[in-house]
């Protein structure tokens, strides 16, 4: 695959064209001395004519470690929310019983709700601590320390599948959700950390990472589904997760680990530690904070773009979605009964999500300039009323059903999640590419903020909907 990117006019980087040899020139090793932010920041020497040649991605290697490394950033996190059952029938007055049947209790009630507010916190401070630990701490370090406390974390929560917790449901109430809070952080800090080194490749790099979250996603779902048809015990299901996200978690260790040994990313990875101490160096400090106000300058409509499109998105997906039934339900049928809600919401939309993210390695119209592109992403918006009056259960307000058939959440959810992709990752990709180089890795982190920050919003007006509803 040839390693050249499709570079919009509007990027300042001063494109140049592949060159016949075995090597080409790459956009993001040009100078950005031109661009009109790069007053604000030290300028950097000429940079040697060899030095901008960079090697190719030898069967794309690179490109599939960071989409392995994608899935592996969110992949234990639906893996947690897969297990719905699991932690239901662990929080159940039923846990000495051999089924799945599950009997109500106060800690299952609310055990969502909880599961929310736990997950919520930690991800934008970490966001946060991630920023400030931009050139105070190594990728290498932030990424391997996250990686490691979350397989950690799944390691006893695996052992824990096995262990009678009927007696102690309090506590183990309490350490699940202290669980979810440290590897929600942790998550954030490997995929914030993560995606900021993107930054100083190619945007196929970037696009792989964001397509790799998508098929996270279109994992669990799968998991999900082959769950319901396939597993007789929930507390062997819930095993089966926990142990596939290990094995996950341990493919992305080992991955990174290779990632210095490649000659496409080592080229990238050195540009980029030379283009930190540069930016060090300029304020006399070797552990400073990457000034925010230059980043905010070139990407606040990129990064609130980046906001809207997972803020209207978590607003509906999956609170609305995931109840909307089947208008055919009452015939009995396991498709109405059984799968409808987990084909057409969750395994739809994340397919959609996944080819949605997918298509901006083809295709990346609208530019990061263009007026276009936040004008879409505020169109989305119409998809909340949308979903708001399919055949949702129960109705204690909207009592209207407008899209009274069983197409039209079909029809929805993959116009939600196909938007979600594609709006949602080419403000993501463009964001570290319309700042100088130096300042690429912490506008990564910055976009990945943004993202948060939108699930997190978005997030407490699900609840919202969902009551008026």
């Amino acid at each position: 695959m040839d390693d050249t990117e499709p570079v919009q006019p509007s990027l300042n980087s001063n494109y140049v064209p592949t060159t016949p040899s075995n090597h080409h020139v790459s956009e993001d090793e040009e100078s950005d001395d031109q661009s009109p932010s790069s007053s604000l920041l030290p300028k950097h020497s000429s940079v040697p004519l060899a030095v901008r040649y960079s090697p190719e991605d030898s069967y794309c290697f690179v490109y599939i470690i960071f989409f392995l490394m994608g899935i592996g950033s969110l992949l234990p996190w639906n893996f947690f929310i897969t297990a719905k059952h699991y932690w239901l029938y662990k929080l159940s007055n039923n846990t000495h019983g051999s089924g799945n049947k599950e009997h109500r209790s106060d800690l299952s009630d609310y055990f969502e709700s909880y599961l929310a507010i736990a997950s919520t916190i930690p991800s934008v401070l970490c966001l946060i601590l991630n920023y400030v630990l931009v050139n105070r701490l190594s990728s290498n370090v932030r990424i391997l320390s996250s990686l490691f406390v979350i397989l950690v974390v799944f390691v006893v929560t695996t052992v824990l599948v096995k262990v009678d917790v009927s007696d102690s449901k309090t506590e183990f109430f309490i350490g699940t959700l202290a669980s979810v809070a440290v590897v929600s952080g942790a998550s954030n800090l490997f995929s914030g950390s993560v995606f900021g080194i993107s930054g100083h490749f190619p945007m196929r790099i970037s696009q792989a990472l964001i397509s790799g979250q998508a098929m996270g996603g279109t994992l669990s779902a799968v998991a999900s589904i082959l769950d319901l048809a396939l597993a007789k015990d929930v507390a062997d299901s819930a095993l089966a997760y926990f142990l596939t996200a290990d094995v996950f978690i341990l493919l992305c260790i080992m991955t990174y680990l290779l990632l210095p040994k490649l000659a496409y990313s080592r080229h990238y990875m050195l540009a980029a530690t030379g283009d930190r101490g540069a930016a060090a160096a300029g304020t006399g400090s070797g552990v400073s904070v990457p000034p925010l106000q230059p980043i905010l300058r070139k990407t606040w409509v990129l990064g609130l773009s980046v906001f809207y499109v997972f803020f209207i998105s978590i607003m509906v997906f999956p609170a609305v979605s995931s109840g909307i039934q089947s208008v055919n339900k009452a015939s009995g049928s396991p498709w109405t009964t059984t799968y409808f809600v987990p084909l057409t919401s969750f395994l739809l939309y994340n397919v959609a999500d996944f080819c949605g993210r997918q298509a901006t390695a083809w295709l990346q119209v609208p530019g990061p300039t263009s007026q276009v592109l936040p004008v879409l992403v505020v169109c989305r918006s119409v998809m909340v009323p949308l979903l708001m009056f399919c055949n949702f259960q129960p109705r204690d307000h909207l009592h209207t059903v407008l899209f009274g058939h069983d197409v039209y959440p079909v029809v929805f959810n993959c116009l939600l999640g196909l938007t979600n992709g594609y709006l949602g990752t080419l403000p993501m990709i463009y964001g570290p590419k319309v700042v100088p180089r130096e300042l690429a890795e912490a506008t990564g982190v910055v976009m990945s903020f943004f993202l948060t920050l939108g699930l997190a919003v978005g997030s407490a007006f699900s609840v919202l909907i969902v009551h008026c509803i």
